[in-house]
């Protein structure tokens, strides 16, 4: 991927009439601009109604092409160079997710005078307060212009959006028009959650939500899986992954099982390429936050054991790439599509509550048949029915209300302690590994005594499973009564 400019967009919008003028504001006066955009989508718009901008902005006879993508409250801003006839290939690989090999084409072009103020607080620049006054142009003709009234933060410091945006509401400024340009350009309203169903549905209603949940899910954390600057994107699309497939499974009584069986095996295609990323992504943490208080000497025995884990991981990241650029991705995220709006039904309505019960049957039945000190294996295994039960709770929990909720958060406080005992199995497992690999008797002593670590980790992880099981049998039993 080629080099793309990157910036976190944290920004309040305002409305401005006519006549209203900026108040005075410490700091200086930015250089008028004056700049053109094409924004460019689907014919059926896909990326705006997804919250998603693309567009070419062209200002003193150069041309940038940019790229905005939700990110939680946010937006993340990317930026790369570019000729007039189609976005950069690196770009439209972002947003592959939406147009889907979709034409890209011209959809508004807006042409923007914009006036402002860099803000200076004590500690130097917070935000910049600007003024857009905006044509929507039709050929050469203006169609309509509207203004808009914008703080943007220059450092992470919040409240300054709060505190500007009280200074201009005061000096005549109004509630913002939170839609993006192209929104306002083209009469789109916002992008809109929708609502959970009533807790009276139909159980295969609050099921279709759930899977329409995990689509958008998949949907939003995709670009920024593949941009890969942000581990976490990886983790939620992998998490939204697995939910579906808990969900399908959960909920197979209501739906054809042929159907269901299938959809869940393309949605284990895709987690088990999203896995062995996001695993290395938590090893490496995990090595990286002992080794900070280990002596240098330690620590630097250590570098060929990140070498070894970044160069695996970087062919993993290859293998992940290729999956989600191939067909089958598309088609999957096609037929998951198709799961939220017309989902293969077996025609019963079965109790979500029975289902989550059934599940908490099975994982109870499992823990019971453990011998007294089980192998590392029989504890992954409940942790993975642990898992199933929480996933049947939630899908659960919108018709069930509180009861559900409390079982939950037990299940999650279960989940982390089996979690962390098979991290530390794993973790322990890797560095015995990389020592028959890698050789040198400093590096052999440094892994040693990580090992060490990862086993008292396991042995605290095993005292606390009991209680954590008797606590969430507990909430099972109040929960499903």
């Amino acid at each position: 991927m080629g080099a793309i400019r990157q910036t976190i967009e944290r920004e309040l919008k305002l409305s401005a009439e006519p006549d209203f003028r900026l108040p005075e504001l410490p700091g200086e006066r930015l250089e008028p601009r004056s700049f053109t955009s094409t924004y460019v989508d689907t014919v059926d718009l896909r990326l705006a109604r997804a919250g998603v901008t693309l567009r070419r902005r062209a200002e003193a006879g150069t041309g940038v092409w940019q790229l905005k993508l939700p990110r939680g409250a946010d937006r993340l801003e990317l930026e790369q160079p570019g000729g007039v006839s189609a976005p950069p290939p690196d770009l439209l690989d972002l947003v592959t997710v939406y147009h889907r090999g979709s034409r890209l084409e011209p959809v508004a072009r807006l042409r923007t005078r914009r006036t402002g103020v860099r803000v200076h607080e004590l500690t130097g620049p917070v935000a910049d307060v600007t003024m857009d006054t905006v044509a929507v142009l039709d050929g050469r003709r203006t169609a309509r212009t509207f203004r808009e009234l914008e703080i943007e933060l220059l450092d992470r410091d919040r409240a300054a959006l709060d505190r500007l945006g009280a200074v201009l509401l005061a000096a005549g400024a109004g509630p913002g028009d939170t839609r993006p340009k192209l929104f306002q350009a083209l009469g789109l309203d916002a992008p809109a959650s929708a609502a959970p169903p009533p807790r009276s549905a139909p159980p295969s209603q609050h099921l279709r939500w759930m899977l329409e949940a995990q689509y958008r899910a998949l949907l939003r954390h995709d670009p920024g899986t593949r941009l890969g600057s942000d581990p976490e994107e990886l983790h939620q699309l992998r998490v939204a992954t697995r939910r579906a497939r808990a969900f399908l499974r959960a909920g197979l009584p209501l739906l054809e099982p042929a159907w269901a069986e299938e959809l869940r095996g393309e949605l284990g295609w895709l987690g088990a390429v999203l896995g062995p990323v996001r695993d290395l992504d938590v090893l490496s943490e995990r090595f990286r936050e002992d080794a900070t208080g280990l002596p240098r000497d330690e620590q630097r025995a250590l570098r060929r054991l990140f070498a070894l884990l970044e160069a695996e991981r970087a062919d993993d990241r290859e293998r992940l790439l290729e999956a989600m650029r191939s067909d089958r991705y598309l088609e999957l995220l096609a037929r998951l599509e198709l799961a939220t709006t017309e989902p293969h039904l077996s025609g019963q309505e079965v109790p979500l509550a029975r289902l989550a019960e059934e599940e908490l049957r099975r994982l109870r039945s499992a823990v019971r048949a453990l011998p007294a000190d089980p192998p590392d294996a029989d504890l992954h295994a409940i942790r993975i029915r642990g898992k199933r039960a929480r996933y049947a709770a939630e899908l659960a929990e919108p018709a069930v209300g509180r009861r559900a909720s409390r079982f939950i958060a037990q299940a999650k406080a279960f989940q982390d302690v089996l979690g962390e005992h098979q991290d530390s199995v794993v973790a322990g497992e890797r560095l015995r590994d990389a020592a028959r690999r890698l050789g040198g008797k400093a590096f052999a002593f440094t892994a040693g005594r990580l090992v060490e670590r990862e086993e008292t980790r396991r042995a605290a992880a095993r005292a606390g499973f009991p209680q954590a099981w008797r606590r969430l049998e507990r909430a099972g039993r109040q929960a499903w009564r």
